[in-house]
């Protein structure tokens, strides 16, 4: 699963992509690592922490990044190692990440890899972002939400990320905190601000 693969003439990097909810950045980092022929960590990390902890994937889901989950309050509704269970999760997803970018060049989603690998020598921080309307549209018409449920999610998904930022990055302020680069992904779209995202990897790890 986690094949190493890698473009010649590149040195090893890792590219981290944070986002927010409905910005479409997820496509856009897979779409980037198929250019760079590069391997794409998202859920592969969640199911290599349920692997690791022992648990169902279910269990260590979409919500893995919100510390105030209600999936965990209904799994631990006398508060039973809710923090503690977080704790854990975020600790070995860190080691996860850690390994991935020591072991080849790959693009890690979320889960606070700016700030896990900000002092890697040789990683790309990218941040990708859009309006509020185009963001609902995206969700509506791409992945096919209902309006009431997208709203709903672009409203507590980007604040779990921010909660999640703040309580594990001693060092995180705002979302320009230990990223290199934002762009608004509605400026250019999905596919050509990938080709963007993907030309500046290579001008900085190519030949």
């Amino acid at each position: 699963m986690w094949k190493q693969r890698g473009e010649n003439g590149m040195k090893q990097y890792v590219i981290t992509i944070s986002r927010q909810f409905g910005s479409m950045g997820r496509t856009i980092a897979k779409q980037m690592a198929e250019a760079l022929d590069i391997n794409f960590y998202d859920r592969d990390i969640v199911e290599e922490t349920a692997k690791r902890m022992g648990l169902p994937v279910s269990m260590i889901s979409a919500k893995e990044e919100n510390a105030n989950s209600i999936y965990f309050k209904r799994q631990y509704p006398l508060g039973m190692g809710v923090s503690n269970m977080q704790d854990e999760i975020f600790s070995i997803q860190k080691n996860i990440i850690e390994d991935l970018a020591k072991k080849e060049s790959c693009i890690i989603v979320g889960r606070c890899a700016e700030s896990i690998l900000a002092d890697a020598e040789n990683r790309f921080n990218i941040y990708i972002y859009a309006p509020y309307e185009k963001r609902l549209k995206n969700c509506t018409e791409i992945l096919k939400m209902e309006e009431k449920v997208a709203r709903k999610m672009i409203r507590e998904v980007d604040r779990s990320r921010e909660l999640y930022h703040r309580r594990y990055c001693p060092e995180y302020q705002d979302v320009f905190s230990n990223r290199d680069l934002m762009v608004d992904s509605s400026r250019f779209g999905i596919e050509k601000t990938a080709r963007i995202l993907t030309g500046l990897a290579r001008e900085l790890f190519g030949e």
